[in-house]
């Protein structure tokens, strides 16, 4: 069976991993009959959000038990991630992957990923040519990963998180909710999702469907 890695950074739009982007991926996934293997990091996020006023609670939370609220309990720290033999990686999005995950949200094109095993896995991953896909802000991590590759990503519209994208040296390609973008050359996929805060959700799923099919085919 082809085993993806799913990595998540908490549980929350605002300040984790967006679960609908979440759950949407895990659905595709089993449906493509593909094992899922789910991380995330086991440390602090950068912030706590209530989700109902969009405050800062000013609490602390850890990221991967908050992550295994998503995964049921089926996760494993990202520490572990280069230990495991998979074909893939997808990143869904959420506020918590460019504020936990890297600081692009702060520093955008200057900024940097915070867990070096998810740099070296992403680089390792491109050089040896398997697929990745990104949903919503996840393709800032491969543009900081990758820099001055080249790669061509979406964001959704265009804006200042697609300009910051530039200033790392890759291109943004203008897409819909439920489309997807190929970089055949570089077998990464991407799609806006929730970067379209009105996305509908059902154009979110059919999205994130595409994008997993399409990764799924490429391994």
């Amino acid at each position: 069976m082809k085993t993806v890695a799913v990595v998540l950074s908490g549980c929350g739009y605002s300040d984790g991993a967006e679960i609908r982007e979440s759950v949407a991926v895990l659905w595709a996934l089993a449906r493509q009959k593909v094992r899922a293997e789910i991380f995330a990091p086991d440390a602090p996020q950068a912030g706590v959000v209530n989700h109902l006023t969009g405050k800062d609670t000013g609490e602390t939370r850890n990221m991967l038990t908050e992550a295994a609220r998503i995964a049921r309990g089926q996760i494993k720290p990202l520490s572990k991630l280069p230990d495991l033999d998979y074909q893939a990686l997808i990143m869904p999005g959420g506020f918590g992957v460019a504020k936990n995950l890297c600081t692009f949200a702060n520093d955008g094109a200057n900024g940097n990923i915070l867990f070096p095993e998810l740099e070296n896995d992403i680089q390792g991953m491109h050089a040896d040519g398997r697929p990745i896909g990104a949903i919503c802000i996840a393709p800032a991590l491969i543009g900081i990963a990758l820099k001055g590759e080249g790669i061509e990503m979406t964001l959704g519209s265009e804006g200042g998180a697609a300009d910051e994208l530039r200033k790392l040296g890759h291109k943004h390609i203008v897409t819909k909710p439920s489309e997807i973008h190929i970089d055949a050359k570089h077998k990464i996929v991407t799609t806006p999702a929730y970067m379209y805060n009105d996305a509908p959700i059902d154009e979110v799923f059919i999205g994130i469907e595409k994008l997993v099919e399409a990764v799924v085919r490429m391994v």
